[in-house]
């Protein structure tokens, strides 16, 4: 089959060699900072990565800011505009987290945008590497180990889960944070601690590790200033994200705001889950691979 890859970063750049590891025809555009397999054609006009592809792959997130593609490896700056206005409705385009913006893009060019990013088989297998990728940062940022560390994670969603269990695994003492009383329930079942996303207040001063995962605004300045010295902040959620930076920044709050994890820190196990969740896109359009 062919396939145009177009931006992205290294997670894009592996699904690239993938497909074409796996003897798809691979063409790509806005991938130029590096040299990619032999296998994988690396083209300079959009045009001549995507006419002939059946399958178009955007990035994840699709735009790095409002209209912009998010295109980290090349070394020019692209629209979504100038990318779909040479796309075919006939074509399957894919894309990760599609703004709003993009989609009403799509739909006035009557192309059809699949978020990949809402198919569960991506979201849990995504999920374990922002964990993992977490606790990677979490080692190399703090100067204790994580076995006895209190360890606080808001928001019980999928890599708040994992999160837990990874974590828990390591020795930590961990507490967990959610607003429904179901999830705080299954907090309870797993053996964390839990409390109230929104009643977390009292009890900031005792953690040495808080990872946030809720993309709201969760962690102002209020509830900065009650966290001990030395704590590590680590915010996971995508943007705008759930903490104050600035307010970290003046009351000398070390804080980390991981966007994209996966893609940095596990680009060929990120690169084969996009490719294994479009492949089951195709196969349910009844395509033939």
């Amino acid at each position: 089959m062919r396939f145009a890859v177009i931006g992205g970063d290294m997670r894009q750049a592996k699904l690239a060699e993938l497909l074409a590891a796996d003897g798809h025809s691979v063409s790509t555009f806005a991938i130029d900072k590096i040299r990619l397999e032999s296998s994988v054609a690396q083209k300079t006009l959009i045009r001549e990565a995507t006419d002939a592809a059946a399958c178009v792959v955007m990035p994840l997130p699709v735009t790095s800011r409002e209209g912009m593609l998010n295109a980290p490896l090349s070394s020019g700056l692209h629209t979504t505009r100038e990318i779909l206005s040479v796309l075919r409705p006939d074509q399957v385009l894919c894309a990760g987290r599609i703004d709003e913006a993009t989609h009403e893009l799509a739909d006035s060019m009557g192309i059809s945008l699949i978020d990949f990013l809402d198919r569960e088989e991506l979201a849990v297998a995504n999920a374990v590497a922002a964990a993992e990728g977490a606790i990677q940062l979490i080692m190399e940022e703090t100067p204790i180990t994580i076995c006895h560390a209190g360890c606080l994670v808001i928001g019980f969603g999928r890599i708040g889960k994992i999160l837990c269990h990874r974590l828990r695994g390591l020795g930590a003492k961990v507490t967990a944070t959610a607003r429904n009383y179901a999830d705080l329930a299954w907090i309870k079942a797993y053996g964390y601690e839990a409390e109230e996303t929104g009643r977390i207040d009292d009890t900031l001063g005792q953690y040495d590790v808080v990872v946030n995962t809720v993309p709201a605004r969760v962690l102002g300045e209020g509830r900065l200033s009650r966290l001990k010295r030395g704590c590590l902040c680590l915010d996971l959620a995508s943007k705008p994200g759930g903490m104050d930076f600035s307010a970290a920044s003046k009351l000398g709050v070390k804080a980390v705001w991981a966007l994209s994890l996966p893609g940095e820190v596990a680009p060929v196990t990120s690169g084969a889950i996009i490719r294994d969740t479009i492949l089951n896109i195709l196969k349910e359009k009844g395509v033939t691979l």
